[in-house]
């Protein structure tokens, strides 16, 4: 018989279990990451060997080529072809006369080990402010394009539009990602359309949302869809052209290959975002964001419950027009008139004044200081989103400080010299890829780093337009999720975590890569000199 205590509970009864609570782990935010990557860029200052090759650039004012020494020096030179072929540099001196090269080239074989250069902890607040001063004009842009949409949205024509496109849409939801996807496709292949569709997520946020889907699908019809068309860009000036015309040959040399890539890598891209998408039209609880599903939808989702909201009048639909309207402009500007970032906040700010004066006055006008106010509503709720575009900028910036981003590419080409072609154009694409976390920009890395490896294309026996495909596929898979690229300002504007980013674009990555490199391996075979 069982032991038992005075007041009969038995000696051996399990004391009721206190159930502890589990720790969720919260992955940190686009601001905590990019100051956790900022202190590793410090760090790493102090203990990667410093050093520098010398740059070349072209001085307008004195039409001379500038050779600037690794210890600072700067040297006057003739601006002609011999030049360039005394230096080892296998550009067309038109190139730099015409301004198609406007940043510092890289002179093979030129690179020296220079004394350590260390970034000190107490220079990051310096550089992050750095960061933000040199991206001062997309971070303008991004506060217009808030301002356009706060005065859109006082108006009501948000909420009307939604309304009838949702209707007409219904049972054929994919056919409008299918065809921003696209879109975002040709854009990037076309012309690099990336900081400008930051523009396009106050718009289809709403739409997406009402259509049944989530915030992943938002972020990849434009963000991947926009690199898709980038990471295989057939004639972008900011990535094909200008890595080609570095690498001393021409963008029409492998264009046909980038196009097939473009092709299968564009099909891949819409079968994985088509399977996505409807697996949350169907499940919502499939999502990958799914535990920031109310938050996301609180942020984006439009009030369409009053009659008001449901008229769509024709002053409605005036403004949504004119809305639209900004960024066809925008693109035609960026496509054919030269346009950048300040022409395009020209834009903005003009269009702003006009919905303001439309939706403002007359007898059903929200009025002039609700419209004015509405702007800077709108422009403030897209400051931190401008913020993160400094700071990533800031990381750069202590990498160049710290004269460790030209040891990284000279220990790189070490390592690739003397390779197989289809080893050496696999490791190359490797290289690149980690070439894009240091180096985010696409047409910064191509300067850098094309006129040092593209000669070692000549010693392994394959075409230099290999190498440009190679910078491209590699460093684009890397700015799928580098957070010293854009990707970080998006997911920011989203309020969404790298986590859940992460968890459904490493496909992409990893196709990326895998296809790269088997059809490289193929080219440097099939295309051997």
């Amino acid at each position: 018989m069982a032991e038992t205590t005075m007041e009969g509970v038995p000696l051996n009864a399990e004391e009721p279990k206190k159930e502890k609570k589990k720790r969720k782990f919260s992955f940190p935010s686009a601001f905590t990451i990019l100051f956790i990557v900022t202190i590793i860029a410090v760090l790493c200052t102090w203990f990667v060997p410093a050093g520098q090759y010398s740059k070349l650039m072209y001085d307008a004012d004195s039409g001379k080529l500038e050779m600037t020494s690794p210890t600072g020096e700067v040297s006057e030179l003739d601006a002609n072809q011999e030049t360039l072929d005394e230096l080892g540099v296998k550009i067309s001196i038109d190139q730099f006369t015409s301004g198609a090269i406007t940043q510092s080239v890289s002179i093979p074989g030129t690179y020296e080990g220079l004394d350590q250069h260390p970034v000190s902890i107490a220079d990051i607040p310096y550089s992050m402010v750095w960061g933000v001063i040199d991206g001062i004009d997309v971070m303008v842009f991004i506060l217009c394009l808030g301002g356009l949409i706060g005065v859109v949205k006082v108006t009501g024509a948000f909420e009307s539009g939604l309304s009838a496109l949702t209707k007409k849409t219904k049972g054929r939801e994919f056919l409008l990602v299918f065809g921003v996807s696209v879109f975002m496709i040709f854009g990037g292949t076309m012309c690099g359309l990336e900081e400008e569709a930051v523009a396009f997520y106050p718009i289809l946020a709403p739409i997406f949302i009402a259509l049944g889907y989530d915030s992943i699908v938002v972020v990849g019809s434009i963000f991947l869809a926009g690199s898709i068309g980038t990471t295989f860009s057939t004639v972008n000036p900011f990535s094909a052209v200008i890595a080609s015309n570095a690498a001393g040959t021409v963008f029409t040399e492998g264009i046909a290959v980038r196009a097939f890539a473009l092709v299968v890598g564009a099909i891949v891209f819409l079968l994985y975002l088509h399977w996505y998408a409807k697996k949350v039209q169907n499940n919502p609880e499939f999502s990958y964001s799914y535990e920031d599903r109310e938050k996301f939808n609180a942020q984006w989702e439009l009030n369409d419950n009053t009659a008001a909201a449901r008229e769509f009048g024709i002053r409605k639909k005036i403004v949504l027009c004119i809305f639209v309207a900004a960024f066809v402009i925008m693109i035609i500007g960026v496509m054919n008139l030269g346009w950048w970032f300040p022409q395009m906040a020209a834009e903005f700010v003009t269009l702003s004044i006009l919905v303001m004066f439309i939706g403002g006055t007359g007898k059903d006008g929200v009025g002039e200081s609700k419209m004015v106010d509405a702007f800077g509503t709108g422009a403030s709720s897209l400051v931190p989103v401008a913020l993160i575009i400094g700071l990533a900028r800031g990381v750069n910036h202590v990498l160049t400080e710290g004269m460790i981003s030209d040891t990284m590419l000279n220990a790189a080409s070490n390592l690739v010299t003397g390779m197989s072609g289809p080893l050496f154009v696999i490791c190359l694409l490797l290289i690149f890829f980690v070439l894009g976390f240091v180096v985010p920009s696409s047409s910064g890395l191509a300067v850098l780093s094309m006129p040092i490896f593209a000669p070692l294309a000549d010693t392994v026996g394959i075409p230099r337009w290999i190498i440009v495909a190679a910078y491209q596929f590699g460093q684009y898979a890397m700015l799928y999720i580098a957070p010293t690229g854009l990707v970080m300002a998006t997911l920011q504007m989203l309020d969404m975590k790298m986590s859940h980013w992460f968890k459904f674009v490493w496909p992409m990555m990893v196709f990326t890569l895998v296809f790269g490199a088997i059809l490289l391996s193929i080219c440097s075979v099939v295309f051997a000199v």
